[in-house]
């Protein structure tokens, strides 16, 4: 039977019923794209956060593809609300921010979320006020920081005593995680009576942090402790106790474990830190964005929070 005459009998056949039905072949799904907005490059924390999705993307290149850009430094949140619009233009399915500011960047993540991206939040939380201005609900996948800061401030508080001075590093405090580390600090100095006295940001950079601590341990030479909300500042805090002469006189702690900090743990020179595991942090939101892709769930159904785990790290922490 010649192709023509074939053809015939088929066409013929589905018009009179359905007797003959031809085969269907679903083309494979296209990967998700996906967008990852980081706070600064600079910061050893953010490039571990981007090597661990790009080898998590890697691993995975058949499910998703990968756009990933961060800011130069903590506090350009005009530059990261810039990298939001560019990737809502480069179609992306959805946007995983670790955001510089928690207030910030809520409109332009609203704006992308009403164009159909999924929006997920990683390191900082957005501000639950903010949030409910503009009626939209973004899930946060991350540690709970007071609770990891309270872990560090309670082994600190072990080498000290009631009535000790202490100062506190925050980071950039706009930002939701640099105000719960802080409060993580205080709780854990109220509770052994350790005295507070000042609280200042360094913005999560060394340069600021080292200035910072300086001018603490001048305005206070009977500090004992300095607790950063994160190894940058108290990598800067290191360096201010050496230049005073008071190194293992002041005791620094800090927040996030990254390896320029694991030297100074060993030798003595900072006390401890925690880890909320930077490598995952992004995996943790690509794959509750992947999920969410695969169920088709809308930006409403996704779950409120997903969170992660955050963990001592000392001199003998493995």
């Amino acid at each position: 039977m010649d192709t023509t005459r074939r053809l015939t009998l088929v066409t013929a056949a589905l018009a009179l019923g359905g007797l003959v039905s031809l085969p269907a072949y679903a083309a494979d799904p296209a990967p998700a794209k996906i967008g990852l907005v980081m706070k600064s490059l600079a910061n050893e924390f953010f490039r571990t956060m981007e090597d661990g999705a790009k080898a998590h993307q890697k691993a995975n290149a058949k499910t998703y593809t990968l756009i990933a850009n961060g800011i130069k430094n903590e506090t350009d949140t005009a530059a990261q609300i810039k990298m939001v619009e560019q990737m809502v233009a480069q179609r992306v399915d959805a946007i995983v921010i670790a955001p510089a500011d928690s207030k910030a960047l809520v409109p332009a993540l609203k704006a992308a979320a009403d164009k159909g991206v999924l929006v997920v939040n990683i390191d900082n939380q957005l501000d639950a006020a903010a949030l409910a201005d503009k009626q939209f609900k973004v899930p946060f996948v991350g540690p709970d920081n007071r609770a990891g800061a309270r872990l560090v401030g309670d082994y600190l508080a072990k080498s000290l005593k009631a009535g000790d001075k202490v100062g506190i590093l925050e980071g950039v405090s706009t930002t939701f995680n640099a105000q719960q580390r802080t409060l993580g600090f205080q709780d854990a100095m109220k509770a052994a009576g350790i005295t507070v006295v000042g609280v200042q940001s360094a913005d999560w950079e060394i340069d600021k942090g080292n200035t910072v601590a300086a001018g603490m341990l001048r305005e206070h030479p009977d500090l004992r402790a300095l607790l950063a909300g994160n190894d940058s500042m108290a990598i800067g805090a290191v360096a201010a106790v050496k230049a005073a002469n008071k190194t293992g006189k002041v005791l620094v702690v800090g927040y996030d474990n990254i390896s320029a900090v694991k030297p100074m743990l060993a030798d003595g020179r900072m006390l401890a830190t925690a880890d909320q595991y930077g490598a995952k942090q992004a995996v943790f939101g690509i794959e509750t964005a992947l999920k969410a892709l695969q169920a088709k769930q809308k930006q409403a159904d996704m779950p409120a929070q997903v969170k992660t785990d955050v963990v001592l790290v000392t001199k003998g922490s493995k």
